[in-house]
């Protein structure tokens, strides 16, 4: 083996080396993060029928998502939750504290993205179908057959949150008059055409997760 060869060879172990570091810590970081407690009185005055250990709820579902968001660097992560959308826009106020957060955590700024700037239904439901599996694989669920909601999915429903997005993982059993969106459909459950719930990227899967043209996206990191 020449010299260049065996030089290659060191450059790429010592970059894999610190890539997975770096991955390491920003996952860390992201886990022990402490938001300002300015958020949580914040979103008190938004919900204040939540008591103080479900408003720590909604944040530990914001922890999850920039979790999912980490997972998934460089596609968007829909938001399926309405409460922890409040809580993200909340910190993002905080912007010294946001734009340090993304660079320790994320190595980029992470933008909110409201769901009327979605480009297209399809575009949302690809994000959501990437949200559901990753959060179903941080949970230790199968995302084709689940035995419960994540919890970036089951919150809104959970708390009752007002105008938020209820997920179930059979809307069509659903005792509620209120409409539910088809969880277990997302993950192709029901039977979509090939695992469009992957990485593929192809936003040609339309509407087959069942869940239609509103998929229950509230925004999404880009």
């Amino acid at each position: 083996m020449s010299e260049f060869f065996v030089i290659l060879l060191l450059v790429i172990l010592v970059y894999q080396s610190w890539y997975q570091a770096r991955h390491l810590f920003q996952r860390r970081y992201i886990e022990r993060f402490t938001f300002p407690p300015a958020i949580k009185n914040k979103l008190k005055r938004r919900y204040p029928k939540l008591s103080d250990r479900q408003l720590d709820l909604i944040f530990r579902g914001l922890r999850d998502y920039f979790l999912l968001c980490h997972q998934s660097p460089l596609k968007m992560v829909a938001m399926p939750s309405q409460a922890v959308d409040s809580a993200w826009h909340e910190f993002i106020l905080f912007t010294r504290y946001y734009q340090h957060f993304c660079r320790k955590a994320l190595g980029r700024f992470l933008h909110h993205t409201p769901a009327e700037a979605m480009r297209s239904p399809t575009h949302a439901q690809v994000g959501i179908q990437r949200a559901w599996r990753l959060a179903c694989y941080q949970e230790r669920l199968d995302p084709k057959h689940p035995t419960r909601l994540p919890l970036l999915f089951a919150l809104d429903k959970l708390l009752e949150i007002d105008n938020g997005f209820y997920y179930s993982l059979n809307c069509r059993k659903s005792a509620s008059s209120r409409p539910h969106y088809c969880a277990g459909d997302i993950g192709c459950s029901s039977g979509c055409a090939g695992d469009s719930g992957g990485e593929s990227g192809d936003d040609s899967s339309g509407d087959t997760s069942g869940c239609g043209g509103d998929s229950g996206g509230g925004c999404g990191g880009d």
